[in-house]
């Protein structure tokens, strides 16, 4: 049955993924494919631009970034016109190296509290976790609002959220893109799409039109000189939409300066020759999104004799939404699992597994560490690194290098071979977009503050007026009206959402800084039962030491510490008279604390525990 969902001036049909309607041999996780009367009358030039009315004109667009500004990840926009507004993306990241125990970060949505009806629809660029991860959490918190993508976006954020709540899929309303000529009226946003080359299937951009505005978003992309099996793509037809224009450009890579990209033909070649000569297994850890990639080297192994077995949650996982969805053709002989690997010979086998950034349990990781129980590792195989590092994972894809170079010959990654090709631009392609495109304003996105302004610096390089480029922060208010943009003085708010298990946002900074604190130093308690009348201490006060010292090689400090709380206590109270014993504590832990310093210049976590009987 199809359901209505009603905006402020029209009515979008959407069919909930869990509708009625029949379709042979489509996945339970695929999205529904709408029928919805959209506006086919967007406009497509300036000179057809429908006037808006005195009211429209009052009204400004506001674009407010809750994250991806500042990061690689979190990437969530938030586009604002009168009572309406549209959100682009709602993405993860992953937490750095002084974040202990956290799964990973969210969007501060406090912005949208008591605006959840104004929502008319969150889009989706692509499936990537940094777009997409948050979603499960985000739109329950939102109320379910009406999101828009592409086949394998939606499927993906579909099973993303049966993994995080069983049966939550069923509470989404769904639009499904399918052509990007389609147009969407969502309150008075107009939404437009374009295609994008990016890593993963069914990237694409987003164009939101308001009266007065236009935003061109692609969300993350590159160009491809030399793609396979399709025509190069040029965005002058993005030139045409009506103005101002407003270009947001993911910016991550401004500072790459090659001459020459490598091209998709050039990495397939490379890795195809890789796969035909190994003489034993050929292993390739890449991201588990690379769907395009994965399925061109099953069928390139399937053209050769070879069996390919996929390894990792997430790799199967992707793999089999692609399958049902008819991306990936494969003869069901070609896939087998790795519990059958020791059924072929070694040199007719491909392993396409995840774990290629060094994550600790991740297939790759195991395999080194000879923890796989199907997957041993020989001299003549090939281990292939078929993605890029993400920035903050350097030493530990530098540890797993060092690790598979002592037990296998043949290890290939892109500094030796071009086995990779990025799914984000670089500086001659940013400088070309830009210049195909001709907005009025520019604003780089999606990228630390330094990539950000060095795509503003390539912008001003090929002449467009530094006036017109804003570079935000993760909060920043950019207001458009009457044709001119800036930023507004008050940011919104946009600190760490930690997610850390089931708990989301339980873990604030000072949790944070006590996890630093026993990750640095380690943690000391003492433990002392104190005479109720007496107010003395029964027996010896008790230490236990936990990433600090080891107790039994230090016998004198920790005989010295107990003589420091036996005096502190007896200086502190007094026989028969009530005693503040949070006092005492606060007492014992600042002088054990300076003590331990002064004797080993650490400072631990000192935990006193004082008990009256």
């Amino acid at each position: 049955m199809i359901k209505k969902i009603k905006t402020i001036d029209g009515i979008v049909y959407a069919r909930p993924s869990t509708g009625t309607g029949v379709q042979k041999k489509r996945p339970s996780f695929a999205p529904r494919r709408p029928q919805r009367p959209y506006n086919k009358n967007f406009v497509a030039s300036p000179k057809t631009e429908n006037k808006p009315t005195s009211s429209e004109k009052e009204l400004s667009l506001k674009i407010i970034p809750l994250g991806g500004m500042e990061e690689v990840g979190r990437n969530m926009t938030v586009f604002e016109y009168g009572q309406d507004i549209v959100i682009l993306d709602m993405g993860i990241q992953f937490p750095e190296e002084d974040m202990p125990g956290i799964d990973y970060i969210i969007p501060n949505i406090s912005y949208l509290k008591g605006k959840e009806k104004n929502i008319r629809g969150v889009i989706f660029s692509h499936g990537h976790l940094d777009h997409i991860g948050a979603a499960p959490i985000l739109l329950e918190k939102l109320g379910y609002p009406l999101i828009i993508g592409r086949d394998l976006t939606l499927a993906l954020i579909k099973k993303r959220l049966e993994d995080h709540q069983k049966n939550s899929a069923s509470r989404l309303k769904t639009i499904l893109v399918k052509s990007v000529d389609e147009k969407i009226k969502l309150g008075q946003f107009e939404i437009g799409f374009f295609p994008v080359e990016h890593s993963i299937m069914d990237a694409i951009g987003a164009i939101i039109h308001v009266p007065g505005a236009t935003v061109i978003h692609p969300g993350d992309w590159t160009l491809d000189k030399d793609p396979i099996g399709r025509s190069p793509l040029t965005y002058e037809k993005l030139s045409q939409v009506p103005g101002p224009k407003i270009l947001m450009l993911e910016s991550l890579g401004s500072t790459d300066v090659r001459p020459v990209a490598v091209s998709e033909k050039e990495m397939y070649n490379n890795l195809e020759k890789l796969i035909s000569e190994a003489t034993g297994k050929v292993i390739i850890g890449t991201f588990s999104s690379q769907v395009r990639r994965i399925g061109e080297l099953i069928e390139y192994s399937e053209k050769i004799g070879k069996k390919v077995a996929l390894d990792g949650y997430s790799m199967k996982m992707n793999i089999e939404i692609a399958k049902q969805l008819g991306y990936i053709k494969a003869h069901k002989d070609t896939l087998i699992t790795v519990n059958d690997i020791h059924k072929y010979p070694e040199n007719k086998i491909v392993v396409i597994c995840t774990g290629a950034q060094g994550e600790g349990n991740a297939v790759l990781t195991r395999i080194i560490n000879e923890n796989h129980r199907f997957i041993k590792i020989r001299k003549n195989d090939t281990i292939i690194f078929s993605s890029s590092v993400i920035p903050g994972n350097e030493r530990s894809i530098q540890r797993l290098k060092d690790n598979l170079y002592r037990k296998c010959d043949n290890v290939i990654h892109s500094d030796i071979m071009d086995v990779h090709i990025s799914g984000h631009s670089d500086a001659l392609a940013i400088k070309e977009v830009i210049k195909q495109v001709n907005p009025d304003f520019f604003i780089p996105v999606y990228a630390n503050h330094y990539f950000l302004k060095e795509a503003a610096k390539l912008a001003i390089g090929i002449g467009f007026p530094k006036e017109n480029i804003i570079v935000p922060d993760n909060g920043s208010v950019i207001e458009f009206q009457k044709g001119k943009g800036k930023i507004l003085p008050k940011k919104v708010a946009t600190s760490y959402v930690f997610v850390d298990g089931l708990g989301v946002g339980d873990i604030g900074q000072v949790v944070l800084r006590d996890r630093q604190v026993l990750s640095a130093d380690g943690m000391f308690t003492i433990i002392v039962i104190i005479d109720s009348k007496t107010k003395k201490i029964i027996g010896k006060p008790q230490v236990t030491s936990r990433g600090f010292i080891f107790v039994k090689e230090n016998f004198d400090l920790v005989n010295a510490t107990k003589r420091k709380v036996e005096e502190i206590v007896a200086s502190k109270t007094v026989p028969n008279q009530p005693v503040d014993w949070n006092y005492i504590k606060n007492n014992i832990r600042e002088v054990v604390g300076q003590y331990l310093y002064t004797k080993t210049e650490r400072r631990p976590m000192v935990l006193p525990v004082v008990i009256e009987v």
